[in-house]
């Protein structure tokens, strides 16, 4: 049997490295998709060569089709794919400019979309039951938390394209899952005041923001033999916060 192979979008920020790490130890060959070449390349020195960093921009399509020729290329076919690249811009409704909400869009969601398109036709042709894991948000659907519009927009709709993809491929058997972690501490914290970021952990159960390695926790489980009968599924990760 073939070595598993695996893609990560946003392979070089605080979830993409966690979840990349998680992989590794899964014994995946592990590509890592990023714009920012340095840490890919630093990330390759401290790993090994069972990680390999592909420096693309994810909002062309164009760069994102050359990053899934190269592991066409180098091994026939992809196993996992994990959607993790996003970021969220802080722009309150009305006064969103039209830019920014494009990129939004862009970044979380289109992203994804395009990703998914090159990695089911990568994934087709190969055995056992292979994986999707998009990494969503809390703020799809908790209106209490302090997201703004655009933000949720783009995660709802990766949850959207996560149960689409999760019936239209389930006789193919390609797994198709979100995970919605609510607060984790990320480069994304820069992007909040003391203030609200004091605020949103506050209202975290524990008293604490979840770390990158924890939900990574929940990517390896999604892509081991124990996952292979979810799919469709968005799994909320939030320490209880929103029971109600």
């Amino acid at each position: 049997m073939s070595e598993r192979v695996a893609i990560v979008t946003g392979a070089a920020g605080g979830m993409g490295q966690a979840i990349v790490e998680a992989l590794l130890r899964n014994d995946l060959i592990c590509y890592g998709i990023d714009i920012d070449t340095v840490a890919l390349e630093g990330m390759a020195e401290r790993l090994g060569d069972r990680f390999v960093g592909l420096p693309a921009d994810l909002t062309d399509v164009d760069e994102i089709t050359a990053a899934f020729e190269t592991v066409r290329n180098a091994h026939g076919g992809l196993d996992v794919l994990v959607n993790n690249a996003g970021t969220c811009f802080m722009s309150e409704f009305p006064n969103i400019p039209d830019g920014e909400f494009e990129r939004q869009m862009s970044l979380n969601f289109s992203s994804a979309f395009h990703c998914c398109q090159q990695a089911v036709k990568l994934m087709l042709p190969r055995d056992g039951v292979r994986k999707i894991v998009n990494i969503s948000s809390n703020g799809a659907y908790n209106f209490d938390v302090f997201d703004p519009p655009h933000y949720r927009a783009s995660k709802a709709a990766l949850d959207n394209l996560t149960k689409d993809l999760a019936r239209r491929y389930a006789q193919d058997r390609i797994s198709v899952n979100s995970i919605a972690p609510a607060m984790t501490q990320t480069p994304l914290f820069n992007v909040l005041s003391d203030e609200v970021l004091k605020k949103a952990i506050a209202q975290m159960p524990h008293g604490r923001a979840m770390q990158p390695s924890e939900v990574a926790e929940w990517v390896s489980f999604l892509i081991s033999p124990a996952g292979d009968i979810s799919s469709g599924n968005v799994i909320i990760l939030n320490q209880g916060r929103d029971v109600r």
